[in-house]
This record gives structure tokens, sequence and C-alpha cells, in this order.
């Protein structure tokens, strides 16, 4: 069975702010608001796609961001990877093997979490709780990013630690826990000889997509494909992404039939 391996935000569901037509499908509440959607052509496709391939959501959301997530009144992923990669979830429950595997590999990147978190706590421009998510890496806020990253930059050693901010929020991973990684060690577990669809909008998924076989990515990001790999650039004039996306597989699964 193939695998597809995708991000959530702004690659299958889209936040209340972005528009995606007047066919929408709820996809994410939250303290009792509706923030998130899915595309009706890509919640029909997603369902056919679930049915003939192992869907694997891999997302960098924290276990409990994740689970206010449903894709469908009937199924859910049997296997989900959270947190970066950090945590694999089967049926619902984390794996406990899985997770503490996880802590090893980002144990090297102890001492820069550390003094990162402590640099943020200090940071006058700092605009929420600094936070340890699922005990894997470090979150915040920034209301000036700039000024925040380089105090990172200048602060903490790099060589275990990765950099990201994505608006106002700002992350410090480990370099040892990221999504091109996690899909790698899901596969070795699987043990199965199967192609790899992979689909990510952004810097978190660059890992992931080069481990894919084949990778779908809007143009803007600019991702550079591997040897032997196919990679797909989607345009904006294209459509929505997570429709051009789920398009493609669905032919590809018609001509597998």
């Amino acid at each position: 069975m193939d695998i597809f391996a995708s991000d959530l935000d702004n690659t299958l569901i889209y936040s209340y702010k972005r528009e995606i037509g007047a066919g929408k499908i709820l996809a994410e509440r939250y303290e009792g608001r509706d923030v998130s959607y899915m595309t009706v052509q890509s919640h029909e496709m997603l369902d056919r796609v679930f049915r003939e391939m192992l869907f694997v959501p891999v997302t960098t959301r924290s276990v409990e961001q994740y689970q206010r997530i449903w894709f469908s009144e009937v199924w859910t992923p049997k296997l989900a990877l959270t947190t970066n990669g950090g945590v694999l979830l089967v049926d619902g429950k984390l794996d406990a093997d899985w997770y503490e595997a996880s802590k090893r590999l980002a144990a090297p990147a102890e001492q820069a979490m550390q003094q990162a978190q402590a640099i943020l706590e200090d940071d006058p421009n700092r605009a929420l709780d600094v936070r340890r998510v699922d005990g894997l890496f470090v979150y915040t806020k920034s209301t000036n990013v700039p000024e925040t990253m380089e105090r990172l930059r200048c602060g903490i050693d790099l060589s275990s630690v990765e950099l990201f901010d994505n608006g106002m929020k700002i992350y410090v991973l480990p370099r040892a826990l990221n999504k091109g990684e996690a899909l790698r060690r899901l596969c070795a577990r699987l043990g199965t000889d199967t192609h790899i669809f992979a689909a990510g909008d952004s810097l978190f998924d660059l890992s992931l997509l080069a481990a894919a076989d084949t990778a779908f990515y809007p143009t803007e990001l600019g991702y550079k494909a591997a040897v032997g790999q196919r990679a797909i650039a989607v345009t904006a004039e294209q459509g929505i992404f997570s429709d051009v996306i789920l398009q493609t597989l669905t032919s590809h699964m018609a001509q597998k039939e």
C-alpha cells in the first residue's frame, strides 16, 4: 500500500482567515470557534485516498492541537506523527517506545534548548509563555521576531538545534527530530517496500519532502528535488494546494486500477 505523508496547516487544512471558496468543510473547532477548514473537493478526495493508501498526517502541532482536527465522520488516521515527528499516535494513543526513542534523539539538544528557554523568558518582545511542547521542543511568540531570533542565534549553540519562525511564532527544534527523519523511522518500523508521497508548504516540511519518492510543494517554497525523486511544484493558478495534491493522487490510484 502506498503512503501519503502530509503536513496539515496550509497543506490539507486552512485557517478561517484564508479564502478557499464557498464550499468548505469544518476541520477544527477551538474554544467554541470554527478555526480551520478543508475544501469540499479535498474532503471528498481524501476519503478515497484514506481507503486506498496509508494516510499519515505529519505535523509540528502538539498532540493536543492535532487531536482538535477531524478529517471524516467515519474514519480517523490509524497513524499520525505530531510534535514535528517526535510523537507517534497509533489509533489516537501515544506510542511509548517511539516517544522514548525521540527523547533519546533530542537529548544532545537539551543544553541548547535550556539556554533558549532562558533567553526567551527574558526577551522583552516575548508575547506568550515559553513552552516545552510535549517535552520535545521550545515554543513561544514574539512581537519582534527578527530581534528575538537574533538573540537566540547569538546566545545558543546551533549545532544541535534549528530555529524557525512563522508569523509571531518562534520554534527551537532539536535537529535530530524533524519530519523527514520521523517518516524514515516509521517506514523502517512498517518494513514495507512502498511508494511514499509527501506534501508540505513550509520550511518545516523540507526534510519531509526529501524523504519521499514523490513530493508536492507550492512553487514559492523553492524546494530542490533529491536525485531520483519526482517533485511536483504547485502554482496558485492551478488552484488550492490541497485540491491539486489530492487530484493528482486520485488520478494515480485510478491508473493503477
